[in-house]
């Protein structure tokens, strides 16, 4: 990128190689790291006056010393010390904690510089930093940086300091000119260094913002140029439907499409019309009808004389998926074929040459797709649903049954918009954002564990109208570790509260997975009406009658899981109800308790669960997909990620981007990151 930059820290005066192994811990190794090694925070040291003061804030402030310091002593060490001073004609009380040293500095009429918290109320300074006369304007913003081992802070800035003096000219400027006049972002050199020298806030806050979009545009700039050669390098095939049939399909489904997917419809059709190869990813909440937008898809498929598969994780949700399906599809004449585990012998023989021959052009199942003698005739689209559910492997599998077919992947995990766009850019992202009219909405109840007695008196209201309930635990048996609830213990509880007037089923992970599905298979008959259960039905369960869902210790799951699981429930015409039995300590767990009682909307508790717990913790760290950024932040800095999307997208694909010499910085970072040598490629 640029020589200098990259020049090992060492180059800079005062840093030998002893000095370089301390600065290895923050992974500062060239002259470019320690240079872009950021402030974390700032101290603000400057100067307000009374009135500019808020209760409770940390303040800088100047003042007359107007008493003899007052010092009460605690003990051998502790002591608390008082002197009052006059600011803005005004007396207020300074107040300095095991700090008694200090007393012969405060002398009557003496000036000064006072930093701490405000209490408005008694006007009264809790000072954690002095300084004696007027230090007015001489250190504004204080910038604090991370350090680790031997390195102090003071060291620290010594070496960024000399880094400036050598090598400040040099910092190189990546972007254009046209990108930095368009947001009025000032230059790099500039960016940098007020970010270490900020003569203000605003100064601050100008340079991070430069930098945020920096760093966002390179991210962003991989994962365009990734999928711009991606689609270039696979020749997709285009699926030549009839429009007007499609519209003909669309007319005749029982119910009417919602704005939203009739939008997604749209995107994926204009996908598959397209000479380049899909790759979509659809949300959609629970109960949005993403079901509905794959059986129009995968007719528009087979009109064009193409087969359609569709994977899921589960067999149960296989059959729950070909019922949905036959529904819609049979009234037009069309088979759908059920390929799981489950089907053997000769009606499994019988299914995989009927795929072979194109005779059957729509199957849904599990991983019994994949395996080596199902052949397809002409596969043309690949659906996953619950794609996360899925390896990588597993899903380039199915994708090669085909020759090029166009791929979506499904899946009710609200996934915030902010990371969609980010660990998704190689992807195009559709989203149903709008549930279907009519569909009552699950009221959600937090509870008290010492309630349990009123909550299992509502179970049975709702289990003598005839409806059904799950109750969910986080463990499955009692844990030494963990005072949580457990599954078989909560089992036992319920069959002796109940006895035998209604059936209490058990479903767990331990179980085989032949016997999981049998106990769902009870409850979806209704011959089991309350199923206790760990997080194994999260996903891909579908009993319209089931109306309660009960969730044990909710303050251990985050809150995309909560909802997740209260989306098992509401799936028919019956009010549901969803109880969080929850007694959180902490104010994390009793924000996550008040969101779910006040939202059913999956995409807002996402960015809420995303802001409660970062970006790292939401997939998981090494899950996530993102880069570390210095300075950029995905849950605050949000538009400017979109910004940088949408500029990223417009560059990768002008030919100016890979021609004119203005934007050889961007081109080389590409160049380095291995997009353009094909390197990262799939």
């Amino acid at each position: 990128m640029n020589e200098v930059m990259n020049l090992p820290v060492t180059e800079v005066k005062g840093i030998g190689e002893e000095s370089a192994k301390q600065l290895e811990p923050l992974r500062i190794y060239t002259v470019g790291d320690l240079l872009e090694y950021f402030p974390f925070r700032y101290e603000d040291y400057q100067v307000k006056s009374l009135e500019e003061l808020r209760h409770e804030e940390r303040v800088t402030i100047v003042g007359i010393i107007q008493s003899e310091p007052t010092v009460r002593y605690f003990g051998k060490k502790k002591n608390r010390m008082s002197v009052r001073v006059l600011i803005d004609q005004v007396l207020i009380t300074a107040v300095f904690f095991n700090r008694g040293f200090l007393r012969k500095q405060l002398t009557l009429g003496s000036e000064v510089t006072l930093t701490g918290k405000w209490d408005q109320h008694r006007l009264t300074l809790t000072v954690s930093d002095f300084q004696k006369g007027r230090q007015d304007g001489e250190r504004a913003l204080e910038p604090i940086y991370s350090v680790a081992g031997k390195l102090t802070t003071k060291t620290l800035k010594k070496y960024i300091y000399q880094a400036f003096q050598q090598f400040g000219d040099d910092i190189p400027e990546p972007l254009p000119l046209e990108l930095l006049d368009a947001y009025k972002l000032p230059g790099k050199k500039e960016a940098v260094f007020r970010l270490h020298y900020p003569t203000d806030r605003l100064a601050a806050k100008h340079a991070r913002r430069r930098i945020v979009y920096e760093e966002f545009l390179y991210f962003q700039l991989k994962m365009q140029a990734f999928r711009k050669l991606s689609r270039e390098q696979s020749t997709g095939r285009t699926i030549p439907f009839d429009k007007e049939e499609i519209a003909q399909f669309i007319k005749k489904l029982p119910f009417p499409l919602t704005n939203a997917q009739q939008r997604v419809v749209n995107e994926i059709l204009n996908d598959m019309k397209s000479p380049y190869r899909m790759n979509r990813l659809l949300q959609g909440d629970v109960g949005s009808g993403k079901t509905v937008v794959a059986a129009i898809c995968m007719y528009a498929a087979i009109r064009a004389g193409e087969q359609a598969a569709l994977m899921v994780p589960t067999e149960i949700l296989a059959e729950q998926h070909v019922q949905s399906l036959q529904a819609l599809l049979q009234p037009f004449g069309i088979e759908v074929a059920l390929l799981t585990g489950s089907v053997k012998g000769k009606k499994r023989k019988e299914t995989v040459e009927r795929i072979a021959k194109g005779e059957l052009n729509i199957v849904v199942g599990t991983h019994a797709l994949i395996q080596e003698d199902v052949h397809f005739h002409q596969l043309g689209l690949v659906i996953t649903d619950e794609q996360h559910r899925f390896g990588v492997e597993q899903r380039r599998i199915l994708r090669d049954k085909g020759e090029t077919p166009d791929v979506l992947f499904m899946t009710a995990t609200p996934i915030p918009r902010t990371l969609a766009i980010s660990v998704f850019g190689d992807m195009d992202v559709s989203i149903i954002d709008e549930m279907p009219a009519g569909r009552k909405a699950i009221e959600t109840y937090w509870t008290k564990p010492e309630m349990l007695e009123r909550v299992l008196a509502f179970m049975e209201k709702e289990l003598l109208a005839g409806r059904q309930a799950y109750v969910i635990c986080p463990l499955i048996e009692e844990s030494d570790k963990l005072d949580v609830q457990n599954a078989i213990d909560v089992h036992a509880v319920l069959q002796q509260h109940f006895q035998s007037r209604f059936h209490v089923g058990l479903m767990h992970g331990r179980l085989h997975p032949s016997e999981k599905d049998d106990v769902m298979q009870q409850f979806s008959r209704n011959q089991i009406q309350i199923l206790v259960s760990t997080t194994v039905v999260e996903v891909g369960v579908n009993v319209p009658n089931a109306t309660l869902m009960v969730i044990y210790d909710a303050e251990r799951f985050g809150l995309a899981q909560l909802h997740q699981l209260r989306g098992r429930v509401g799936r028919g015409e019956h009010q549901s109800y969803c109880i969080l039995l929850a007694d959180p300590k902490s104010e994390v767990g009793k924000e996550r308790m008040r969101i779910m009682t006040d939202t059913n909307d999956g995409f807002v508790l996402s960015e809420r669960d995303l802001e409660l717990r970062g970006p790292g913790d939401f997939f998981g760290a090494k899950q996530s997909g993102l880069p570390d950024f210095k300075v950029a932040d995905v849950v605050h800095d949000y538009r400017a990620l979109e910004v940088a999307r949408q500029d990223a997208a417009k560059l990768v694909n002008s030919r100016a981007f890979w021609e004119d010499e203005s934007y050889k910085y961007l081109a080389l970072y590409l160049e380095k990151e291995g997009v353009l040598s094909g390197e990262k490629l799939d």
